[in-house]
């Protein structure tokens, strides 16, 4: 039995096509029959290998494609089909736009004397043949921009903040952290371009190197062929990391959940042979010219339906209780955990480093303005965000995952100095 589900994708693939189609043949207007097959075949053609990359996805996930050239592929495939939306989206706009007038015209046509001249059904064409042009440039261009954002994938951006705050204890001023998130290992494809990720974070000499989660796509085994590039991450006041929704294997199958707890467990080693500090649920205090700074990293915390609460706040800040400790940082992968939970019951926690978003990798982010569809989801998804002397940043990510690139949203490296 057909489930509801997959009939309503199977009308929204048709819907698709047929918009798409009939954009296109209104724009060409092919005027012979040889020309008009010639069309459809071409569309047919690239239209089944669109559906083929919307089967492939799925299926070979994140880390077990064919080949590089196959992945790529499939990519630019995708970024066909969500042109082919764009235009539909428009189409259909147009449609209602148009049909209302034309009802109305209609049944004010039988009012009309029968030796009254009919309604001119140019001025309807031209508009359609528009709407048709309009369509199909907006979904050309959506589709052009995210073929070109595969290649600003590992175009790194150095964003710079400075936090100013009267609790900030003076020998921690001046203080250079550098924040990365969301590496993504399972996804790259190019050594040396990653190695110079991690070289101009070198380059900025940081006092403290924090990572705020989601090393892996799934699987342990992905970072190792860049674990060496990573070690070289290090820092006076140590590099410390926490888990991130991704690392705890939880979107795959295993063959048993000792597999699982095994990756896990392999996960955490490789984070100890980068010489990466894992807080679980735990603090460390860091101290500087006798004084001192909480660092609190907690596990995945979500407040979005789907995404795990293995985070324990409470338990990551048993012993700060009573301490001196005007400024405290804490590691938390996802920034809805801000808004749920440490606004609301921990107002000592001074900064909260998250990631997670991505930004969605699409978007505009340019000075004094930035926009993603991911906004619609999460209210602090990427920057500076602050409220009642609690700040939140949340980073764009280091690396990428399912879509192969970054259109408008590059990949960020965090330098956070502290004045």
């Amino acid at each position: 039995m057909i489930s509801k589900q997959f009939l309503i994708f199977g009308l929204f693939i048709l819907a698709v096509e047929y918009y798409s189609f009939v954009a296109l043949r209104t724009v060409l207007r092919p005027t012979n029959t040889g020309t008009q097959w010639w069309l459809f075949g071409l569309y047919l053609l690239v239209s089944l290998a669109t559906l083929w990359s919307l089967w492939a996805f799925p299926h070979w996930g994140r880390t077990s494609w064919p080949s590089i050239g196959v992945k790529y592929l499939v990519n630019m495939l995708i970024g066909v089909f969500l042109g082919k939306v764009l235009i539909a989206a428009i189409m259909l706009v147009g449609d209602l736009l148009l049909l209302l007038p034309n009802v109305v015209k209609f049944f004010l046509s039988f009012k009309s004397s029968p030796g009254a001249p009919s309604a001119d059904g140019s001025r309807f064409i031209s508009r359609f043949s528009f709407i048709s042009q309009t369509a199909l440039l907006m979904g050309a261009a959506l589709t052009s921009g995210l073929v070109y954002g595969m290649t600003n994938r590992y175009r790194y951006q150095i964003r710079r903040v400075r936090l100013d705050a009267n609790s900030f204890p003076e020998a921690f001023k001046g203080l250079r952290i550098i924040q990365i998130s969301d590496i993504h290992s399972g996804s790259f494809d190019d050594l040396e371009a990653v190695a110079e990720g991690v070289a101009t974070i070198m380059k900025e000499k940081p006092d403290l190197i924090l990572f705020t989660g989601d090393l892996v796509n799934d699987k342990a085994e992905e970072l190792e062929p860049y674990l060496d590039v990573f070690k070289k991450l290090e820092a006076p006041m140590g590099v410390y990391s926490v888990l991130g929704n991704h690392d705890y294997g939880d979107y795959v199958s295993w063959p048993s959940e000792e597999s699982k707890q095994q990756n896990l467990k392999q996960l955490k080693q490789h984070h100890a042979t980068m010489g990466w500090r894992l807080l679980l649920n735990e603090h460390v205090v860091l101290e500087r010219d006798n004084q001192q700074l909480a660092l609190i990293g907690i596990e995945n915390w979500g407040a979005k339906a789907g995404f795990p609460k293995y985070g324990d706040l409470q338990k990551a800040v048993a012993g700060l209780e009573g301490k001196d400790i005007p400024l405290k940082i804490l590691l938390s992968h996802d920034p809805s955990h801000w808004d749920a939970e440490v606004r609301q019951y921990f107002p000592d926690i001074t900064l909260t480093l998250s990631g997670h978003t991505h930004g969605m990798q699409f978007g505009i982010d340019i000075p004094g303005f930035k926009w993603s569809p991911v906004q619609y989801v999460y209210d602090q998804w990427a920057g500076l965000y602050e409220q009642q002397n609690q700040y939140l940043y949340v980073n764009r990510g280091f690396g990428f995952i399912g879509y192969q690139g970054r259109l408008g949203i590059l990949p960020e490296i965090t330098m956070i100095e502290l004045a």
